[in-house]
Parts: C-alpha cells; sequence; structure tokens
C-alpha cells in the first residue's frame, strides 16, 4: 500500500512539474527519488499459515527467507503467524521444525496461537523453542495489519 501510494505521489509530481513547463527529465529524476525511498522504507510483512500442510509451510518460508533476501534482513520484518491446523507444525517433532528454527535464526519472528494451543490441549513445552506467543492468531494478524505490515497467505 505504501509503494502505491509513493508511485501514485511519483506520477502526480511528474504530471505537475510537465504542466507547469518542466523538463520531463526533472520529474523523471523525481520519479526516480520516489522508487528510492520505497526501497529506503523498513518494510512489514506478516504472513498467515493455518494449513497442516508441510508444503505450505514450505512455501511460507521461502516467502519470508525470499523477501529478506531482495530487500535485505534488516530492511524488513517478517512474522508469521500460526493457528488452527497450521500450528501443528510447531510442535516439537514438527517435520519443518529445522526450517523454522533456521528462519527464527534469520530474524523471522514465528507467532503460535494460544487459543488454538488451548483448543488442542498443547502447552509451550510442546512447542519448539524461541516462539512467540499471541492469545489469538486472528487477533495478531488484524493488529500487524493496522500497523501497516503487508499480508499474504501462501
Amino acid at each position: 500500500m505504501q509503494i502505491e501510494k509513493l508511485l501514485t505521489y511519483g506520477l502526480i509530481a511528474m504530471t505537475s512539474l510537465t504542466l507547469a513547463g518542466m523538463p520531463l527529465s526533472s520529474s523523471a529524476a523525481q520519479t526516480k527519488k520516489t522508487a528510492h525511498a520505497v526501497k529506503a522504507a523498513k518494510q512489514k510483512l506478516v504472513i498467515q499459515v493455518s494449513d497442516a500442510d508441510p508444503k505450505k509451510w514450505a512455501l511460507a518460508l521461502n516467502n519470508a527467507a525470499n523477501v529478506q533476501e531482495d530487500l535485505g534482513k534488516d530492511n524488513v520484518v517478517v512474522e508469521i503467524v500460526a493457528y488452527g491446523p497450521g500450528l501443528g507444525m510447531l510442535k516439537l517433532e514438527s517435520e519443518v521444525g529445522d526450517r523454522v528454527k533456521s528462519a527464527m535464526d534469520d530474524g523471522v519472528k514465528v507467532v503460535a496461537c494460544e487459543n488454538t494451543m488451548r483448543k488442542q490441549k498443547l502447552s509451550q513445552s510442546d512447542m519448539l523453542p524461541n516462539l512467540s506467543y499471541a492469545k489469538a492468531g486472528v487477533v495478531e494478524i488484524m493488529a500487524k495489519q493496522a500497523e501497516g505490515y503487508s499480508y499474504i497467505r501462501p
């Protein structure tokens, strides 16, 4: 959303400068500055995983790694929120546990839904180490979106 706004402002600036009789090269330079500002702004991404499918988890983890690689780890905050059937992949014996641990080592915040844990009679001792927890996974995603996070669900 922020990118779209910045690009829109860049196009408005180009149009205004062109109509004012300024050379297009000046407005093109402004657009280039706008694009640079988009890359310079710290991006925020929340990823929902509510499926027990290891392939969905692999896709979510790949998305997180690709975003970090493309934007640079220091330029993006990535959070994966798991609830419902997707929570099972955060248990100690999870087949994607090593990949989840690796993502967390790379700065991805992984959040488990405590509502789902309670319904599945799970405690933090049943879960992978170093996870974060939210009372309700859906509410966590809503809060992140309100804070300007982009949202994806692979």
